[in-house]
């Protein structure tokens, strides 16, 4: 007996993997400071975790609706409606656990054998597993440094065919922190308006921005009938663990959706709804502290990345995330990860994780204290005495 043929189609995410080697390592009495695994570092605000504890106290343990509770997607559609400046209701709402059955489940309704998908590259590394899983034609748009990690559009624009079905948007970005400007979202919008396609745009880091709110394209005229917006309560409020997510989306979309959701989950847990709609309608100052904290880690590291030979590192807009290029170190990005995890206890992610486009960088994510950051920081510059050594031989 031997596994099915499309199970060699399917990747994993390289952030975990590279979890356990640490773990690996620490269990072997090395110190690691952990910047590979993008989870914020803070507790759940606690209305949110009484809100849930009441919720079990209640009797909020049984299955609930597949889609998710009426109030509990409403209660979204309202937020998302505020947020966006856009229309939408309780049901165009799709209660998931976690962010990714949206990209698994959206594009699994839509996307045949054949069709072409336009993602990201460097990019989430579940785009392209999903993609190729169902058979489809990845087509990587590279994303530009010198652009703030936002595509070349007019290579996008060469990329479109008859056969695009899907194009998946991610901004604020993972793995580059980068925001896509509100013009290149007009001009993305004015090239797929009359196409027969539908936009999966990943919003998973909307509330983890520093110097503007990033647009959605959804905000743009005919965009909204052809979007699939994916949020969640992991990354804004600490809820990674809780695997607590929603797409918002066209009804048709969603009718869809919520077959593949019970024929697969059945439905998502019903006391940590109740826990979502306490985090939506109540106090946000825990998300406003948290974002401030960000953002001082990431004047932080960037500043101390910049000083380390070998490393530019642009300033991201969004996220916990920070995307150095690392070529002028002369190593690879798997060598260079490999040798600080190895050599001076940093974990990190190549940037070859994210895809073809993200060799010559690495990613930290800054979702750690800045006193683990500071120390990875001096571990990084102390190990960079091999290389810079080395470059003057060169």
């Amino acid at each position: 007996m031997q596994l099915a043929d499309r199970m060699t189609r399917i990747g994993i995410e390289s952030a975990f993997e590279v979890l356990q080697r640490a773990r690996a390592l620490e269990a072997q009495g090395k110190n690691i400071v952990h910047l590979e695994i993008g989870q914020p570092d803070f507790p759940t605000p606690a209305h949110v975790k009484e809100a849930a504890k009441r919720a079990l106290d209640e009797g909020w343990t049984g299955y609930g609706p597949t889609p998710g509770y009426p109030d509990f997607r409403q209660a979204i559609a309202d937020y998302i409606s505020t947020s966006r400046g856009i229309a939408v209701t309780g049901q165009n709402v799709i209660v998931v656990p976690g962010g990714k059955p949206i990209m698994f489940f959206s594009m699994l309704a839509v996307v045949e054998p054949g069709d072409e998908v336009i993602y990201p590259n460097p990019g989430f590394p579940i785009y392209e597993s999903v993609i190729n899983f169902l058979g489809a034609t990845p087509v990587p748009i590279p994303l530009v440094e010198a652009r703030g990690f936002s595509f070349d559009l007019d290579l996008f624009e060469s990329k479109l065919s008859s056969r695009t079905k899907m194009i998946v948007l991610n901004s604020p970005a993972n793995p580059t922190g980068g925001v896509i400007p509100k013009a290149d979202l007009a001009r993305i919008a004015d090239l797929v308006r009359n196409r027969d396609l539908l936009i999966l745009s990943d919003e998973i880091y909307s509330r983890i921005c520093y110097e503007e709110v990033p647009s959605s394209i959804t905000q743009f005229d005919g965009m909204l009938e052809k979007t699939i917006i994916l949020d969640g309560f992991s990354k804004t409020y600490s809820m990674t663990g809780w695997r607590l997510g929603y797409g918002v989306m066209p009804v048709w979309v969603a009718e869809a959706v919520d077959k593949l959701m019970v024929n697969s989950n059945s439905c998502t847990a019903s006391f940590t709804q109740r826990a979502g709609l306490a985090a939506l309608k109540g106090p946000q100052d825990d998300v406003d502290k948290m974002v401030a904290e960000f953002r001082r880690r990431r004047d932080a590291i960037v500043k101390g990345l910049n000083e380390i030979p070998g490393f530019r590192c642009t300033v991201p807009a969004g996220a916990f995330y920070v995307f150095p290029n690392i070529t002028g170190t002369g190593l690879s990005s798997r060598e260079l990860a490999d040798m600080l995890l190895n050599e001076a206890g940093v974990a990190c992610l190549s940037g070859t994780a994210f895809g073809s486009y993200g060799d010559g960088y690495l990613r930290f994510s800054y979702a750690n204290s800045l006193e683990n950051i500071q120390e990875a920081l001096a571990r990084i510059r102390k190990l960079s005495e091999r290389w810079a050594t080395a470059s003057v031989g060169r």
